[in-house]
């Protein structure tokens, strides 16, 4: 389903998915960024089935490796911002219906993203050195349409590769695209929480709580409607 310009593809998603149902790809008809989201249908408990969200943030780095330069490093800050080459270039998302039982299967979920494409700024070079766009980045001709296309298959992929190999297939790839500090080892429990332990320290597990991430997404500026600068 598209959108035009002024649309918001994730707030679309929200409100059709309990009628559109799961595999619905809702997507903004721009230019300067590419931002979609996709309804899922998960047979699972919320409170696990939130975990999801990884399987979308590994189609959507995966979307973006598809077109990168050699060696352009793609990183995603836990739990939701993507970076190239350490300039933020935007994220993902995740909504589920309000109040819903963390027991019960939801009878929906939405995973949203948004990339910034090109950049639109009429700021010197320089003057935002943490943000970035793919037309910055050498990714030539790969605009909102191809990444969103891209992202897709990546999802189908992912998707796959969780009901075949369990969810620890989707863990592991999003595992190896955060930076970590050395000697600390990481793991996504059954809530989506990521767990970090340090080697040879003491045995307490910092926990990250996914749900309370998710309510507030840290690459997201409202008043921009789009990736932070």
């Amino acid at each position: 389903m598209r959108l035009r310009e002024s649309g918001d593809a994730f707030a679309h998603a929200c409100r059709i998915a309990p009628e559109s149902g799961a595999g619905t790809l809702v997507y903004v008809g721009r230019f300067d960024l590419a931002e979609f989201a996709v309804v899922l249908e998960p047979a699972e408990p919320l409170r696990s089935a939130r975990r999801a969200f990884y399987a979308g943030m590994v189609a959507l780095t995966d979307a973006l490796r598809a077109y990168a330069p050699p060696s352009k490093p793609i990183t995603i800050v836990w739990p939701d911002a993507v970076r190239i080459d350490g300039g933020l270039v935007g994220g993902g998302r995740m909504g589920w219906p309000p109040g819903a039982d963390e027991a019960a299967s939801p009878p929906w979920l939405v995973f949203g993203a948004m990339i910034r494409t090109v950049a639109m700024a009429d700021d010197e070079p320089g003057v935002h050195p943490l943000a970035s766009a793919l037309d910055q980045e050498g990714f030539g001709e790969a605009g909102a349409a191809q990444v969103t296309e891209s992202f897709a298959r990546h999802l189908m992929l992912a998707i796959d590769g969780w009901q075949a190999e369990g969810f620890d297939r989707v863990a592991r790839d999003y595992l190896s695209r955060i930076p970590r500090e050395r000697q600390t080892i990481q793991r996504i429990d059954d809530r989506g929480d990521l767990l970090t332990r340090r080697i040879g320290g003491t045995a307490t597990v910092e926990r990250s709580d996914l749900m309370q991430a998710l309510a507030t997404p840290s690459w997201l500026d409202p008043t921009l409607g789009g990736p932070r600068l």
